[in-house]
């Protein structure tokens, strides 16, 4: 294993310096069109990442993007991800409305020339190139000033971010008076993480690290009641029109941010008493920092962030387009039955059925239970309730503990 271990961070030194190369982009268009412009590339201090696993072997999320070795194509670096414009494309603004959203990936800083893939899943789960752009590491257009430059602390660091799960907490309106509440709300933060497993038996796999950037005023927006703040982030409220889905739009700040220290995750931490939150896959996660279910919306919200969990709630089939019911979500939690075996089927009990009934008999077994990824009928959940469908009970399922372990695995070994 050391020599492994060894001859892997000599691939890591053979491509790469110990820094971040960010690249953003505009994502552009409409419910059926999209197009990619390329905006900035942006030289950023710290690597915060696995220096063994540089390819993503889960192709978790809607996109992909892939880091080629410019003169011999080799593949040096991969990752999955999904992003805001996505979700935005199965709004009905859509429908009328072409917009713009500001995205990025992030890769180590590449010694030699490179080529950068973005991918998008098709309908049919199928990846299809939609951009592409050279790097010469060695274009003095690669900005190197900072922008939104503020100090880091610990919150909880056990080692080399090379090794462990980074996070980097993120405070949005928190005002200059305020940066004595949000250290401390950084070790609740700390304390409610670690009550839950798999993250409590892990804990010495993770970091924690907190950037103290005060807003200009305290809060965020509540577009419904009128309520405007000036925050360093611009997060707000009714995110598509949907109340408590606390989000923000302005990518660029929440990447200069986050740039002040190493990190896998990013965490923006809300200032407010108001119920909500909202995650995406290697995108960000948010939550807030005072309300009384703090701790589950977190923990629920960093299931998206960093495990690629869906959502085990399901309504009626307004959100049936969000699925093809002909294959497999790519989530690890979510199923249509189409290969199940890829699935979970390893921890379903010969005697439960699949599809399992949702009666009082199998509560308490994985199975796979109809009503899902927001839609009642075509997509399953592997057991009746779980921390990805509901606040009743303080628990991740047997299915969404091994993905988060094997997640943890993947950026800390």
């Amino acid at each position: 294993m050391l020599l492994s271990s060894v001859a892997t961070y000599a691939q890591f030194n053979k491509w790469f310096e110990n820094k971040t190369l960010r690249l953003d982009y505009y994502h552009n268009g409409d419910h059926k069109k999209e197009v990619y412009s390329f905006d900035e590339l942006l030289q950023e201090p710290y690597w915060g990442g696995s220096k063994t696993n540089l390819i993503d072997t889960f192709e978790y999320g809607n996109y992909f993007f892939k880091v080629y070795d410019a003169a011999t194509r080799q593949l040096i670096y991969s990752r999955g991800y999904s992003t805001l414009f996505y979700e935005w494309q199965t709004t009905k603004e859509a429908d009328t409305v072409w917009r713009t959203f500001s995205e990025t990936v992030v890769f180590p800083f590449p010694k030699k020339p490179v080529e950068v893939e973005i991918y998008k899943r098709t309908r049919k789960g199928k990846w299809k190139q939609m951009f592409s752009y050279h790097v010469d590491p060695e274009n003095y257009f690669i900005k190197k000033d900072r922008r939104l430059e503020y100090p880091y602390f610990n919150v909880s660091v056990t080692g080399d971010p090379a090794n462990r799960v980074d996070i980097v907490i993120l405070p949005e309106g928190y005002t200059r008076e305020q940066m004595g509440l949000f250290i401390a709300d950084c070790e609740k933060f700390k304390n409610d993480f670690f009550k839950f497993e798999p993250y409590s038996s892990n804990k010495d796999k993770f970091n924690i690290r907190a950037v103290l950037a005060p807003s200009k005023e305290s809060g965020t927006d509540i577009p419904k009641d009128h309520v405007w703040n000036s925050t360093i982030l611009n997060t707000g409220y009714y995110t598509f029109d949907s109340e408590r889905y606390l989000m923000t739009m302005d990518d660029k700040s929440v990447r200069d941010l986050a740039a002040n220290a190493p990190y896998d995750q990013i965490y923006i931490l809300v200032n407010s008493t108001k119920y909500g939150g909202g995650a995406i896959y290697n995108y960000y996660n948010v939550s807030v920092n005072s309300n009384a279910k703090s701790a589950q919306i977190l923990i629920h919200e960093f299931g998206h962030g960093f495990a690629a969990l869906g959502d085990e709630y399901g309504y009626d089939n307004t959100y049936g387009d969000m699925y093809n019911f002909k294959i497999e979500p790519w989530e690890p939690n979510l199923t249509t039955l189409r290969h199940f075996d890829k699935k979970w089927k390893h921890l379903v009990n010969d005697t439960v059925p699949i599809p399992t009934p949702d009666t009082k008999e199998y509560a308490h077994v994985v199975g796979a239970f109809e009503g899902a990824g927001y839609v009642a009928k075509g997509v399953y959940r592997p057991v009746h309730d779980c921390m990805m469908r509901s606040f009743n009970g303080n628990d991740f399922c047997p299915v969404c503990q091994e993905a988060i372990r094997k997640m943890i695995d993947f950026y800390s070994k």
